[in-house]
């Protein structure tokens, strides 16, 4: 059996995997998304000296966004990441599109106030059905699918906290409807529960396949993409930034716009985010599927709290096991009995189900205090500005940025602006 290392990258940390090439084993520790799409596309490194309007840093899902609407206004535009597009935690992500935020609704309107609490929750709300809108724009194949979402309370004395937060989203307007054990027993056949909160809007995608074809769209549009291109300085003015690769080419921008997630630790050094493992796995596909799982998303109040979702190919995705991150050693030398407790997590919701794993692995991402992203200026770095969709619905918060990189590209003030802001 022959078999060769390759490298991917998992929110940003680099990891070498051994893939057995004949034959093919799909009980792996690769990101389900980059094994089932491979490399879909890909670009070259820098190799000269440029000018552009717009630079940006980042080709997952946020960068991939934020450069289609920088295309759509019409700005000279160039995009940049330092391994193969979409290949950071982008690959990694389940993918769940929720408008609910880690922080519940009425904890949130205490942290920062009713009117920015409800906005909040509306812009990530709105941010779905603008994802999809995208996803028909660049005629992607990325399998958009609204959804519905039950969140439901993991422990009995997390019921009182989990109706008074049913509660405030009622009170704001937000379509729910609160769900009994025996309900969500007899509709979604999940034992064990204690009721939750049934939401209208949600989805899912494989947003590892859909970066890609936001990326193709637009590279056709005049996007420029390089890969494969790592950033060794960055000179910042108020005229502009200008960049130098390892390989000593520059590239000089009126702008730049970080959208690196995890990696924008490296660069500002104040603590602003935590940093955590969490890991995910992944069933054997089933021939028969399960229809009553196909059409919402699942999360609990466990903490850490527990997601799962079915994939297109008639799989379920479960996540979770999230506990502080140290290092990438030791996260991943977590990942088989991490893996194992997820499985047996399952057991207890859905004791029926004959859950064989096929994919498994682990990943670090950021989490905020009040779990907000941050979006907008840092005062450290004239002429910058970072889309940073932290927590578990980075996805929508990167929707928002398009809006809100729009609005600081013309000058104007975002009305998300100053509850996203660093140092807030």
């Amino acid at each position: 059996m022959s078999g060769v290392n390759f490298v991917t990258y998992i929110y940003g940390v680099e990891v070498i995997f051994v893939k057995d090439l004949i034959p093919m084993k799909l009980k792996t520790s690769e990101p389900f998304w980059l094994v089932k799409n491979g490399i879909l596309e890909s670009y070259p490194s820098l190799r000269e000296n440029i000018e552009t309007e717009i630079l940006i840093v980042g080709g997952g899902i946020t960068g991939s966004l934020i450069a289609h609407q920088c295309i759509k206004e019409g700005y000279i535009t160039v995009l940049i990441d330092k391994r193969e597009v979409c290949n950071g935690s982008t690959s990694a992500t389940t993918s769940m599109l929720q408008y609910e935020i880690d922080v519940p609704l009425y904890e949130l309107t205490g942290m920062i106030g009713n009117d920015g609490a409800e906005k909040s929750y509306w812009a990530c709300f709105d941010s779905i059905d603008d994802l999809q809108k995208v996803h028909q724009e660049v005629k992607s194949e990325a399998g958009f699918k609204k959804k519905k979402s039950l969140y439901f309370a993991a422990l009995k004395k997390d019921v009182s906290w989990l109706k008074k937060e049913f509660e405030a989203r009622k009170a704001a307007k937000f379509p729910v409807k609160w769900l009994e054990a025996d309900e969500i027993e007899k509709h979604y056949q999940l034992k064990n529960t204690y009721g939750g909160i049934l939401s209208d809007q949600g989805g899912s995608i494989d947003a590892f396949r859909l970066a890609h074809d936001i990326l193709r769209f637009n590279h056709k549009k005049g996007l420029q993409i390089f890969d494969k291109t790592e950033i060794t300085k960055t000179e910042y003015s108020k005229t502009g930034v200008k960049i130098t690769t390892e390989y000593g080419n520059f590239i000089k921008a009126k702008k730049i716009i970080y959208c690196n997630g995890f990696e924008s630790t490296e660069i500002i050094k104040e603590k602003f985010v935590d940093l955590l493992s969490t890991y995910a796995i992944v069933s054997e596909s089933s021939e028969e599927g399960m229809p009553h799982l196909e059409n919402i998303l699942i999360w609990n109040t466990a903490e850490p709290y527990l997601y799962m979702r079915t994939t297109d190919d008639n799989r379920i995705l479960i996540g979770g096991e999230d506990e502080d991150f140290v290092d990438a050693r030791k996260r991943d030398a977590l990942l088989e009995k991490k893996a194992k407790k997820l499985q047996k997590t399952l057991g207890k919701y859905i004791p029926d189900y004959d859950m064989r794993i096929d994919f498994s692995w682990g990943g670090t991402f950021g989490e905020t205090k009040d779990g907000l992203p941050y979006i907008g200026e840092h005062p450290d770095f004239p002429g910058a500005y970072f889309v940073l969709g932290f927590g578990g619905n980075g996805i929508t918060f990167s929707v928002i940025g398009m809006e809100m990189v729009s609005d600081f590209l013309k000058n104007r003030k975002h009305e998300l602006s100053e509850y996203f802001k660093f140092r807030r």
